[in-house]
């Protein structure tokens, strides 16, 4: 339980950092909004785009004139920030005792290493349920001024709902590296560079119907908005394909660390 509390407090600050971010993010998406629905006609210079690039950017599913259709076109920029802030969360917890010089502290404390990590990964956690909660919140109070309906309340539940899915494979993920990488310095930028490469890997996969079989390879694309807002429900191929990757990351953290040598 110390651990945990440890791990609560020293994050804190980050948690504070990226939630006001989002919050920042959410306030100017929403008054960015109000210029398309003001004038629909706005929205029609959007055909004048390519329509590969419109496909990668998800804007032909949606009706940007509409709450839940700005925000579907949003919710890309929200899973790349909850995706980045979980993975550094999960990275960091481990590696930072390495960097600080504290790993000593850890392994005379009369704990295994096994519950060291639990604690830690639990601390992340809350973390990450934390930011869905802010990110959720502040959305619904941002948007009220547009009297959004049943849609739009139906369809931010199913983006959170991934948000939160999201940030548990690259917890999961930066867990994992922080617990394998003997260059700790690197677990971080490491888990960033997946991130990206992932992400990248969704807009291709969106651009050309040939490399449609990479949408496998990268979580984006498991919680597509375009796919949430025309079935209104999550994939379940792609939720146990999500289970399997966390386990894995999972049972290769706790793996690692019990076996590997700590840099002291």
């Amino acid at each position: 339980m110390n651990i945990f509390l440890r791990e609560l407090k020293a994050n804190f600050k980050s948690l504070i950092i990226w939630s006001v971010i989002v919050i920042l993010l959410i306030f100017m998406a929403v008054t960015k909004f109000s210029a398309f629905a003001s004038d629909p006609e706005t929205a029609k210079m959007l055909d004048s785009m390519p329509q590969p690039l419109l496909k990668a950017l998800n804007m032909h599913a949606f009706n940007l004139t509409t709450v839940e259709g700005f925000y579907g076109i949003m919710f890309i920029y929200f899973a790349l920030m909850a995706a980045i802030a979980a993975a550094m969360w999960g990275s960091d917890m481990i590696s930072k005792e390495e960097r600080d010089k504290t790993v000593e502290f850890s392994l005379v404390l009369p704990v295994s290493r096994s519950r060291v990590i639990t604690a830690k990964a639990l601390a992340a956690l809350v973390n990450c349920v934390a930011f869905v909660l802010i990110t959720w919140g502040v959305s619904l109070v941002a948007v009220q001024s547009y009297n959004p309906g049943k849609t739009f309340y139906d369809f931010l539940t199913l983006e959170m709902l991934s948000m939160f899915l999201l940030e548990l494979i690259f917890l999961a993920l930066g867990l994992l590296l922080g617990c394998a990488m003997k260059q700790y310095k690197l677990a971080g930028s490491t888990a960033v560079g997946i991130i990206l490469v992932t992400y990248f890997m969704s807009i291709i996969s969106s651009m050309q119907e040939n490399l449609d079989f990479l949408k496998y390879f990268t979580p984006f694309k498991y919680y597509d908005a375009g796919e949430l807002f025309r079935k209104n429900s999550l994939d379940g191929g792609f939720l146990l394909l999500t289970a399997v990757i966390i386990l894995v990351c999972l049972a290769g953290s706790y793996w690692i660390y019990n076996k590997r040598d700590l840099y002291i």
